[in-house]
């Protein structure tokens, strides 16, 4: 059990979650010199960001594939901090595929920004002339500043810009999708705009894709160790059960036992706070923002087969219900160097809500029929294992207006402050968006402005002419 700290230090701060907004701010405050007690009710770190050993198989399954672009500058400092940015995998190219397997390929050439991608897209044969000079024409309108989040959803926003059909059920939602985990009639145009301008516009760097080579669980649980290297504690399967302040330090309930800290992190997704700041009156608007938002679910279909299906290591799947096929066996180190045959894919589906009711073996015989539409050799394959899971409260849905709802680091009480996707980062609920939260509450305790947040990263070519 966890001691009593009956003479707590200012340096003492509890940090409550151990996703990555309280992973990436409890390291962050352990490098500047503060005694860091995290809490985490799960026996594993990550958050929704995290992975589990698949009972009676051996096999260790991510709830949900996570990915990174080059503009992810927070989280990619976040690796470097903890030592494991060899762990991600770089690509430079995007595989779009058709049923029935036409494909083409996004990647970057010898143009500058943001024209470094033109000639691919160009060649692009998913898209017809009518559907490429319509994107053009949204393109241009984005590039010189970003809109502000006001009533208007993206899908209008694309209809008003004269999108075909084609364009935005090819181009437009494949992306905002799978990195909004949204429909695009939920999306805000800021945050959409958001999107595009960072990774594809402002320059090549900007939009590589990163794909972790580890599960998460390991990824992030490198953290505990730095953060108890760092004279710190972490404690897993303590579930926090409530949060007091008496003006001097902050009270916390884990397992019956009392903890304090000069100060504490809520460091939850937004639907926590209801159940740790209940019946706090001085908490009633924070309640009333967290309350404001609206949850959206991912879903990950996991599939084994006993032989390969494809030699690309992921695609974006068009026009079907599956939306991303990652080859894990050929993306995690430890199946990439190992002597196992077969294929085993991860299918992810974004803004999953139609799936979230069907049974799991509905979901796998979908996924399956689907995939065999892009892949033909799943016809003549077996499917040796399959298991999905369901984070049905994934991200928050960043809809027009919702910005509004978006807490600061600060509460009514001076000594706990919060972290999260969910809180104004000024980025949508992403991995960056969570480490932006954790870095930028280590430097408002810490007061030290500029110490832990990594500027966005600076654009390119044509585009310094809009920066």
């Amino acid at each position: 059990m966890m001691a009593t700290h009956d003479n707590p230090q200012l340096g003492a701060v509890a940090i409550i979650g151990g996703g990555l907004a309280g992973l990436s701010a409890g390291s962050a405050l352990a490098d500047a010199g503060y005694r860091v007690e995290l809490f985490e009710r799960r026996p594993y770190l990550g958050g929704r960001a995290s992975s589990y050993e698949l009972p009676g198989t051996g096999e260790v399954v991510d709830n949900c594939q996570h990915v990174l672009l080059g503009c992810c500058t927070n989280l990619i400092d976040f690796y470097r901090r903890l030592g494991v940015e060899q762990q991600i995998r770089w690509y430079d190219e995007i595989t779009f595929i058709l049923p029935g397997g036409k494909s083409s390929t996004l990647k970057p050439g010898m143009l500058p920004a943001p024209l470094h991608a033109a000639p691919s897209f160009l060649a692009s044969s998913v898209l017809d002339l009518k559907d490429k000079l319509a994107i053009a024409r949204a393109m241009i309108a984005l590039t010189p500043a970003l809109p502000t989040d006001n009533a208007e959803n993206f899908q209008a926003w694309l209809e008003r810009h004269g999108q075909t059909k084609q364009a935005i059920d090819r181009f437009w939602a494949p992306v905002l999708v799978s990195a909004l985990n949204e429909e695009l009639h939920r999306v805000s145009v800021h945050y959409a705009a958001l999107v595009f301008r960072d990774s594809f516009l402002k320059s090549a760097e900007a939009g590589r894709m990163g794909v972790p080579a580890v599960p998460l669980s390991q990824l992030y649980g490198t953290a505990a160790s730095y953060i108890e290297g760092h004279g710190g504690k972490v404690h897993l399967r303590a579930a926090v059960e409530s949060i007091e302040s008496d003006g001097d330090n902050v009270r916390l309930r884990v397992g019956g036992e009392e903890v304090r800290a000069g100060y504490a992190i809520l460091a939850t997704p937004f639907n926590s706070v209801e159940k740790l700041l209940a019946d706090v009156p001085e908490m009633e608007a924070l309640r009333k923002k967290a309350h404001s938002f609206d949850s959206s679910p991912i879903t990950g279909i996991h599939l084994w087969f006993d032989r390969e299906i494809t030699p690309l290591e992921h695609a974006v799947l068009l026009e079907r219900t599956i939306q991303w096929m990652f080859h894990k066996s050929k993306i995690l180190a430890t199946r990439k160097n190992s002597e196992q045959s077969g294929s085993y894919l991860e299918l992810v589906v974004s803004s999953s809500k139609t799936l979230v009711d069907k049974p799991r073996g509905e979901i796998i015989d979908l996924a399956v029929r689907e995939l065999a539409e892009f892949f033909p050799a799943v016809r003549d394959s077996k499917l040796t294992k399959a298991t999905v899971i369901k984070e049905v409260h994934a991200t928050f849905s960043p809809s027009p207006g919702s910005d509004a709802f978006r807490p600061s680091h600060a509460t009514p009480w001076p000594r706990l402050l919060l972290a999260g996707d969910w809180t104004a980062t000024g980025w949508p609920a992403t991995m960056e968006g969570a480490v932006r939260s954790g870095y930028g509450v280590a430097e408002v305790l810490t007061g030290r402005a500029g110490k832990f947040l990594v500027p966005d990263l600076p654009a390119r070519g044509l585009m310094r002419m809009f920066s």
